[in-house]
């Protein structure tokens, strides 16, 4: 193990959370990590069962570690009250936890959303649960990341599936927008606990495409990763909105396309501008392998 080094991390059961217990434990950390329901045991893990809102879990959660790494939340929810507990009442949960516990060091994942938190519920619990963070006492770094894709990830699944027939429906024409995978992002948040570069800073890593993507150019990218030449479609706003009810009523809580995402949908600029300063990280894989991985592991997984 890292000398030292134990970190607490919520959300591990996650898409994310997974990436990053895999890089700790190949890098030599020690790992907690909450878990609502009971996980195989792994050695280097030590599984905490509890949630945000049970405080004597997070307490025993933080004990001993030297940083935390606060991956948990809501991406989506049927309303705001849901993004509130999940999203602000996780953070000042997790925050009073590690005060208690006497931790310093504390990596906030937020969202670009958070830049914009007047287009989406979801944006404003961001904003909200950042603005938590950085009135506390503790030595904080706050990560917005841009969209997060890999294998693991059932968030971007429906483009690709959707890409399989050769047309890509897309928010309205003109928008760009950042990208990351997930192993490059995890690499990040180790490098930023097991240090206290950029404390006090709020960064939006990126694949380090320097104006990000033309949402065509994505398109068209995801359908070289999965041998099928796309053909991008930009819809207008009503058009979006019109689908995403629909989504919602057919699929409710399983819907990607919901209501609160089309405001930032259709928002033009997605595109990560404070990003952190290259001699400390930089994406070690660049995004079109990064997506052909992606579309492997679906396919290993009978999902594509």
């Amino acid at each position: 193990m890292v000398a030292g080094l134990t970190l607490a991390i919520t959300g591990g059961t996650g898409f994310l959370g997974s990436h990053l217990i895999d890089a700790a434990l190949a890098r030599g950390f020690a790992v907690r990590a909450l878990a609502r329901r009971a996980q195989p045991a792994r050695d280097g893990v030590t599984w905490v069962p509890g949630a945000l809102d049970q405080p004597e879990s997070l307490e025993t959660l933080v004990t001993g570690v030297s940083a935390i790494i606060h991956v948990a939340g809501v991406i989506n929810a049927p309303d705001r009250a849901g993004f509130v507990a999940g999203n602000i009442h996780g953070t000042h949960a997790m925050i009073s936890a590690a005060e208690r516990g006497r931790v310093r060091r504390f990596l906030q994942v937020s969202s670009l959303a958070a830049r914009e938190p007047g287009l989406s519920a979801y944006g404003w619990s961001k904003a909200e649960a950042e603005a938590a963070l950085m009135a506390s006492s503790l030595d904080w770094t706050i990560v917005r990341p841009p969209a997060i894709f890999g294998p693991r990830d059932k968030e971007m699944l429906d483009l690709f599936r959707i890409a399989r027939r050769g047309v890509l429906p897309l928010p309205p024409a003109g928008g760009r927008l950042s990208v990351i995978a997930a192993p490059d992002l995890a690499e990040l948040l180790l490098d930023l606990a097991a240090s206290n570069a950029l404390t006090g800073a709020v960064i939006e890593p990126d694949d380090g495409r320097p104006e990000g993507w033309d949402h065509r150019e994505f398109a068209r990218a995801i359908g070289t990763a999965i041998g099928r030449r796309v053909r991008p479609l930009s819809l207008p706003r009503p058009l979006l909105a019109i689908i995403a009810r629909i989504d919602t009523r057919l699929r409710g809580d399983r819907a990607k396309l919901t209501p609160d995402r089309v405001g930032y949908f259709c928002h033009p600029d997605w595109v990560s501008h404070e990003r952190p300063p290259p001699d400390l990280w930089h994406p070690a894989v660049d995004t079109p392998a990064r997506l052909a991985e992606t579309a492997a592991w679906y396919r290993a997984y009978g999902l594509l």
